[in-house]
């Protein structure tokens, strides 16, 4: 045995070649590395890849458009002077202004240019709303065909400005603006820009000073 193992150590060629099938680490080494699981990973990962790169094709085609932040689409800087300002902005800026056409008509109230025939308490309130509603309505279309900007706008730093989405003159823009924005509704449906339908069927977007 220990001259055999010796020829088979040293010389190959006088065996017959069947007698290094039963060598286990011939024959193991082979399927090992058939069997191996990183063998088998290969396959797996490759598989993987395909799947990835189908991703980014079904993502490039499936969104459609190139939207990245608010206002990039129309043009705008992400952030700064220009952009397009948060929605918690633009509502101070509202409220400012429904302040100040309630401080002006609680001073038509009281110098008597309003009111004179309201008698209960409930008629004054829905007075000075109605009229307040009015002063806002007509100071925004005012003050945003003269400015482009309010007085409650202009302390938050908010002005609007058009998207070239509407051929019409800039005060009817900023009529039909005001008028839907006093519907309330369709200032709080809006898109990823953050622009209601008022600003959408005006032609409009509300921008950083």
């Amino acid at each position: 045995m220990t001259r055999g193992s010796r020829r088979v150590e040293g010389g190959k060629r006088g065996i017959p070649r069947h007698l290094f099938r039963p060598l286990p680490r011939k024959k193991a080494g082979h399927s090992t590395a058939a069997r191996s699981p990183r063998r088998r990973v290969g396959p797996w990962r490759g598989y993987r890849g395909d799947m990835s790169d189908e991703s980014p094709s079904n993502a490039a085609t499936t969104p459609g458009d190139d939207f990245r932040y608010r206002g990039n689409r129309l043009g705008l800087p992400e952030s700064g002077s220009g952009s397009v300002p948060g929605v918690m902005r633009r509502l101070a800026g509202l409220a400012l202004d429904w302040l100040l056409a309630l401080m002006l008509a609680g001073t038509a109230y009281g110098l008597g240019i309003i009111g004179s025939g309201a008698t209960s308490q409930e008629e004054v309130v829905s007075l000075l709303n109605n009229t307040a509603l009015v002063i806002f309505a007509a100071m925004n279309i005012l003050l945003l065909t003269l400015f482009g900007t309010s007085v409650g706008r202009r302390i938050v730093g908010v002005g609007i400005q058009a998207t070239g989405e509407r051929s019409w003159p800039w005060f009817v823009s900023m009529t039909v603006r005001t008028l839907l924005l006093c519907l309330v509704i369709p200032a709080v449906i809006y898109d990823r820009d953050t622009r209601g339908l008022h600003d959408r069927a005006a032609g409009t977007v509300a921008t950083r000073y």
